[in-house]
């Protein structure tokens, strides 16, 4: 496994909340962070099915264009009464003519979950896959995910995307609801993002 020697990092990502989730745990590395919004690059077209094949787009564009190590992540909620959906679709559920509109999302996530005929409690997970890539076109891959169960109506006015609908398996709050460090300790990131620290950076 290759390991990360740089001190400036670019996250490829144009979500700012995410950005900033990213952000906050790559923190106690000291290592410089830059987003793909901030180096003016377009946003690649994610025509992959998979969480892997959409972040490996992300990455390897965005290192290319900067020649500049680029992380990353590919992440969405998957729903077993709606076959795993929203699931790499997750953020096209938000997209509006205005941009994206997550309680639009949300609120077909609940209502496609009504039509299914299923009973609660609704299971889901979310899954978050991270890659490395170097401007030489080699890459790593970490993936993590959480279990829990969509709920309604939203609850929790931080996190962001649909983190007001999910509750963590042993938790009576929605993530919505957690605290951000909290929230990173349990979340699916959190789980890649440890596994990527192990891997890459020690």
């Amino acid at each position: 496994m290759r390991k990360f020697e740089g001190t400036r990092l670019l996250v490829a990502t144009h979500n700012r909340g995410k950005l900033e989730e990213i952000a906050s745990l790559l923190g106690p590395l000291g290592i410089s962070i830059v987003s793909a919004a901030e180096m003016g690059l377009p946003e690649p077209a994610e025509t992959e099915t998979s969480f892997v094949g959409n972040a490996r787009i992300k990455a390897h564009a965005a290192a290319r264009a900067t020649t500049l190590p680029a992380l990353s992540d590919d992440s969405g909620i998957c729903v077993d009464a709606l076959g795993g959906q929203p699931g790499v679709y997750t953020a096209d559920w938000a997209e509006t003519p205005n941009g994206r509109d997550f309680m639009r999302a949300m609120t077909r996530t609940w209502q496609e979950i009504g039509r299914s005929g299923n009973e609660a409690p609704f299971a889901a997970q979310f899954r978050c896959t991270l890659v490395l890539a170097w401007p030489d076109g080699h890459d790593e891959v970490f993936e993590g995910a959480m279990e829990g169960q969509v709920v309604w109506p939203p609850r929790g006015a931080l996190g962001h995307g649909y983190d007001p609908i999910f509750m963590p398996d042993g938790y009576a709050i929605t993530c919505g609801e957690m605290e951000p460090a909290e929230k990173n300790l349990i979340s699916h990131r959190g789980v890649a993002f440890r596994k990527l620290f192990d891997g890459c950076f020690t």
